[in-house]
């Protein structure tokens, strides 16, 4: 199962990427439209922010203070630092995976992030639904804004 997730995992990370280097107009990272109350700068933000803290954090032991505030709030990052910091993401993850042992996936996860007890295993499914779901949004947003 790990080996299925990694692969995953980089899969919906490397389209993250790509997502953001799609945008032609920088500014747009900035802007959304209609409904849409987040803007594909503030999901990417938000994305790395979860993804350090539920993986990098809480699987692989790395340091990292979230700011779930500023995830929402920051504006005008420039969209190579967005990539650096994705590309960070992604190195976190995979070195967090690293050391993940599979029997790990069955144990019950340090946070109820969900209100709930789950096991690592349903809640990295779970990491991996909600990366896809902002991924989707990215998409989007991009596509409203620049096509």
């Amino acid at each position: 199962m790990k080996s299925e997730l990694i692969k995953l995992y980089i899969r919906d990370l490397d389209r993250f990427k790509s997502e953001i280097e799609a945008f032609q107009v920088e500014s747009n990272l900035w802007v959304t439209k209609g409904e849409v109350k987040n803007s594909a700068g503030n999901l990417s933000l938000h994305l790395v922010g979860n993804l350090k803290t539920y993986i990098g954090k809480n699987l692989g032991n790395y340091p990292y203070v979230r700011n779930r505030e500023a995830e929402f709030s920051l504006k005008d990052v420039p969209a190579q630092e967005l990539v650096k910091q994705m590309e960070e993401t992604k190195e976190v993850v995979l070195q967090s995976f690293h050391h993940l042992r599979e029997e790990q996936l069955e144990e019950p996860h340090k946070e109820e992030v969900l209100g709930y007890a789950m096991t690592n295993q349903y809640f990295l499914i779970h990491l991996l639904a909600h990366l896809s779901y902002h991924l989707g949004q990215i998409n989007y947003l991009r596509r409203v804004l620049e096509e």
